[in-house]
């Protein structure tokens, strides 16, 4: 279960429960972290099963639901500029700061600290293998921390070296260039997408077996995120538009006959403020805007004949475990 309607619920659990183990984390104390939403929101639920208090520290850009969630379930949130990593002032270096200043706090670090990557390996990894019988040819995600992709490689390459673990990166991530040419080198400018794309190789993304990466441009994340939503039903994020845009292509690439897993790790609800940017959807803002929604799906979303010309069948693990198919 995802109470937190991501798969960053499985991280933020797993985070805290080894603070707890190593005792870094004492009854009652605080958990600080820097994220862009998910992470936090989790770890606010755990927080509140486990009665600890929790700060949250987020970069100003994100959609306005996520910081209105967070407070609402209890956590505090400080809002900071957009920096680069390498400035002091960067969300999670602040977060790190913070923590070090409360008394009884840990920082959770989500990362570099590997009890991330290590619980995907744990859970993720193995329910993939198991709910398609070990029958998988390739594994596609994005990836922020690395902790998920890195995780479910790692145990799939484990059980079968020949799965393909393929990287999706957006518009401004330096991680296409970097699996591609090994160096790290932003690729396009900015992206809607919130959450993932990184300049650095963290501790969680550390050596993980990378086969291949793709590129996708955020037009292509917002067709498959309104694919979903009117041909599947399923009201999900950015980072399930981008993942399955980049299985689809992996997909297409291999033919026919292939299994090909990527995961649906957001709901849509806490990315609307940040979908209503993309300058192709202006009716995602409402009102008279609204109006052109089944034109505009028409002519911009490929239809379901498009993507069966090429005999696959895409799995996509959902929040709850369960598969779903994009035929």
């Amino acid at each position: 279960m995802n109470p937190g309607g991501s798969v960053k619920d499985r991280a933020a659990s797993a985070i805290v429960l080894e603070a707890e183990r190593r005792g870094e984390l004492p009854p009652g104390g605080t958990v600080v972290e820097g994220t862009a939403g998910n992470t936090g929101i989790g770890l606010a639920h755990v927080c509140n099963a486990r009665g600890y208090r929790c700060v949250i520290v987020m970069p100003d850009n994100q959609s306005p639901e996520k910081y209105r969630l967070l407070e609402m379930l209890g956590a505090e949130v400080h809002q900071v500029p957009v920096v680069p990593y390498s400035n002091p002032n960067q969300y999670q270096k602040v977060a790190q700061r913070l923590a070090a200043s409360l008394p009884n706090a840990v920082w959770s670090n989500q990362f570099d600290n590997t009890a991330n990557r290590d619980t995907h390996a744990r859970t993720t990894g193995p329910e993939i293998w198991a709910q398609t019988n070990g029958h998988i040819d390739a594994f596609v995600a994005a990836t922020g921390t690395g902790g998920t992709f890195a995780g479910v490689a790692q145990y799939l390459k484990s059980r079968r070296s020949a799965v393909r673990c393929v990287l999706a990166d957006p518009p401004g991530s330096s991680l296409y260039q970097y699996v591609r040419s090994g160096t790290l080198k932003a690729t396009g400018s900015g992206s809607i997408t919130e959450g993932i794309g990184i300049g650095r190789i963290t501790a969680n993304l550390e050596g993980a077996p990378i086969d291949d990466a793709v590129y996708i441009e955020d037009t292509d994340t917002v067709r498959y995120v309104y694919r979903l939503l009117h041909e599947e039903g399923l009201f999900l994020g950015s980072t399930s538009g981008i993942n399955v845009a980049a299985a689809v292509r992996v997909a297409q690439g291999l033919g026919p006959g292939h299994t090909i897993v990527t995961v649906l790790c957001d709901s849509g609800a806490g990315c609307v403020g940040g979908m209503s940017l993309a300058p192709e959807v202006p009716w995602l803002i409402g009102g008279a805007a609204a109006a052109p929604i089944a034109a505009w799906v028409t002519s911009h979303v490929p239809q379901r004949a498009a993507a069966t010309a090429v005999g696959v069948v895409v799995f996509v693990l959902g929040a709850t475990g369960l598969f779903t198919t994009l035929t």
